[in-house]
């Protein structure tokens, strides 16, 4: 019954696979290995253009660095308040952009609205010596809440941002679970509504450890190469990366691995209202955030179920987590079963 994280769950089998195929012989390292070249054109003919990518092994130096690359170090960037971004990753954008400063808005269910984003733009003086300026926007898709962004509003965002000069982010960690629930192509969710740089998770979807940075103007990623070696993630092994990569891209499987735990997050949310349970916000990806009694809480715990309870003021209006309850996160995976849900439906109802 865990339910932590998909980060918990182990690698998905074909990628297993790929990595051991990929573990004979020799091969250049840094990237300069037939394998990674491979990628670099899978990542290009899926987003269908040239596109400039750039493999690491973990999600905050995909985000870190692909914000001090968009940002000067005296830039702003915006973000939801509770992005992964801005709690999560002990200041890596703002140590890597060299003093970039990040600009919480907040937001129910996790999600930015172009009201609060035009908000935020009118508030502050920026610019000239003694202000930073905007630069990007930096939106998580899906979102921390588990909620996802519809194309009309990452299109509505991007303009607005493009607009003041402002350059769009993705958080892609959960990209896959975003993208097998709302029926669109990569590049259809992504460049094709304004979106500038991704950072495209894996590991989250399967992987052991592959991210990806991928610039949808090649031109944009002047120097990331470099930026990225000097920030220490840079893999010598590098082909062990991009073998994740091409097992996890090949046919479709990102994107199958993916649905399977939305279904699972979906059998989850109907079960768990089914017995009465309060789900906080919709279920539009893989994560069930839903408030329990503390007494339901702590059965749960003492039978091993392993989740998050968290805190969070991006819960509906009106909406706040009592004395005697708690606020818990749970999180399905390509690996989350049936069997796994069951189990911990029966204890929950007690």
């Amino acid at each position: 019954m865990d339910f932590a994280s998909d980060n918990a769950a182990g690698i998905a089998p074909a990628i297993l696979d790929a990595i051991q195929r990929t573990n004979k012989g020799f091969a250049l390292g840094y990237g300069n290995d037939e394998v990674s070249r491979r990628v670099e054109r899978q990542f290009s003919e899926l987003f269908e253009r040239n596109v400039a990518v750039f493999l690491m092994a973990t999600g905050t130096a995909a985000n870190a660095l692909a914000l001090a690359h968009a940002s000067p170090p005296w830039g702003a960037v915006f973000c939801h308040a509770e992005a992964h971004i801005a709690l999560d990753e002990c200041g890596a954008p703002e140590f890597f952009g060299g003093g970039l400063k990040l600009i919480g808005i907040p937001g129910e269910g996790r999600k930015l609205t172009l009201a609060a984003f035009e908000h935020a733009l009118a508030r502050s003086a920026w610019g000239g010596p003694h202000h930073v300026t905007p630069a990007v926007l930096s939106l998580t898709q899906a979102t921390e809440g588990g909620t996802i962004y519809q194309s009309d509003e990452v299109a509505e965002l991007a303009a607005c941002a493009h607009a003041h000069g402002i350059a769009v982010h993705m958080d892609g960690a959960r990209f896959a679970n975003a993208l097998a629930r709302l029926g669109l192509t990569a590049a259809q969710a992504t460049w094709k509504l304004g979106v500038d740089v991704l950072s495209f998770g894996a590991t989250k979807g399967g992987a052991m450890a592959a991210e990806a940075v991928v610039f949808f103007d090649p031109a944009r990623a002047a120097a990331m190469a470099e930026r990225r070696k000097r920030g220490g993630h840079l893999v010598s092994k590098h082909r062990f990366l991009a073998a994740q990569f091409e097992a996890f891209l090949a046919d479709d499987l990102w994107l199958a691995l993916a649905r399977h735990a939305n279904r699972m997050a979906d059998r989850l949310a109907q079960s768990l209202s089914a017995i009465g349970w309060r789900l906080v916000w919709p279920v539009e990806a893989n994560l069930v955030f839903a408030l329990i009694p503390a007494s339901v809480h702590q059965r749960l715990q003492a039978a091993g179920a392993q989740y998050y309870v968290l805190k969070s003021e991006s819960l509906p209006h009106a909406t706040s987590v009592s004395p005697d309850a708690v606020l818990i996160r749970l999180v399905t995976s390509f690996s989350t079963t049936d069997a796994d849900i069951d189990r911990f439906v029966v204890i929950a109802r007690g």
